[in-house]
C-alpha cells in the first residue's frame, strides 16, 4: 500500500491535535485558568487567553486537516491537503514548543519535540527529501 506512513502519522497528528482543541473548546475556562498560572512568569503573561485562542484555533485546523489528508492519501494519493497539514502541525508544535520554553517548562517543551521528530519525518515524506 502507498503512502502508509504518511497515512499513519497524519492519524496520530488528527487524534492529538483534535482531542486537544477539543479539550481547550470544552474546558475553555479550565484551560484559561491553568494557562494563566503556567504562564506567570513568562513574557506571555498578559497575552494567554489570546494565544490560547490562537493555539485552540491552530491545534483544530491541523488535526482536520491531517485527518482529511490522510483520507485523500488513502483514497486517492492526493497529497495537497496532507502537505498543508504537515507545514500547519509544523508551525503549531512550534507555537506550543515556544510557549514551552518561555514558561521555562522544559519537560514540556522535551514532549514536543517527540510530536515533532515525526511531523519532520512526514515533510520529507511528502516533498522529497
Amino acid at each position: 500500500m502507498e503512502h502508509l506512513a504518511e497515512i499513519f502519522i497524519l492519524l496520530m497528528l488528527a487524534i492529538a491535535f483534535l482531542q486537544s482543541g477539543v479539550d481547550k473548546a470544552v474546558d475553555w475556562k479550565g484551560n484559561l485558568e491553568f494557562m494563566q498560572q503556567h504562564f506567570s512568569k513568562s513574557p506571555f503573561k498578559n497575552m494567554v487567553k489570546t494565544n490560547l485562542f490562537i493555539v485552540t484555533v491552530l491545534e483544530l485546523i491541523s488535526g482536520t486537516l491531517a485527518l482529511v489528508g490522510a483520507v485523500l492519501l488513502f483514497v486517492n494519493g492526493q497529497d495537497g491537503v496532507a502537505k498543508l497539514a504537515a507545514v500547519l502541525s509544523a508551525i503549531t508544535l512550534g507555537c506550543l514548543f515556544t510557549g514551552q520554553r518561555l514558561s521555562k517548562d522544559y519537560p514540556g517543551a522535551q514532549t514536543i519535540v517527540v510530536y515533532l521528530i515525526p511531523v519532520f519525518f512526514l515533510l520529507w515524506l511528502l516533498f522529497g527529501g
